[in-house]
């Protein structure tokens, strides 16, 4: 399975195992101060889509995972909706992957729609 896989999911289920913590000493040049980060989050309420938009504002990409939240519930609706604003202000992109993911990227940044090796 491939790191992007991994990240974006696939037909398997993931879990905290299939994660690796990695060490930074083991990087060969961490004197460069990166300009964006790529955050992880769980969305479970209205709460969490806050520290999302916030994160979107400061000009970080975030991975969403919405596998907490029913489907069929207006809440994610709502979220979802709250997102797109965001990704529309700041001039970004967002993306549903599936029912389980939101991708949501800052200025700049802007989202492929078709897979790679395709």
């Amino acid at each position: 399975m491939g790191l992007m896989t991994k990240i974006l999911g696939g037909e398997q289920s993931r879990s905290a195992e299939d994660y690796v913590e990695l060490n930074l000493d083991d990087v060969t040049d961490n004197t460069t101060e990166a300009t964006m980060q790529v955050h992880v989050a769980e969305v479970d309420g209205q709460e969490a889509a806050i520290d999302i938009k916030d994160t979107v504002y400061d000009g970080d990409i975030v991975i969403a995972d919405i596998t907490r939240l029913r489907t069929n519930d207006k809440t994610v609706e709502h979220i979802v909706d709250e997102l797109r604003q965001v990704a529309n202000e700041v001039d970004g992109d967002i993306v549903r992957k599936g029912d389980d993911q939101i991708i949501i990227t800052p200025t700049g940044v802007k989202i492929g729609r078709e897979k790679l090796g395709r």
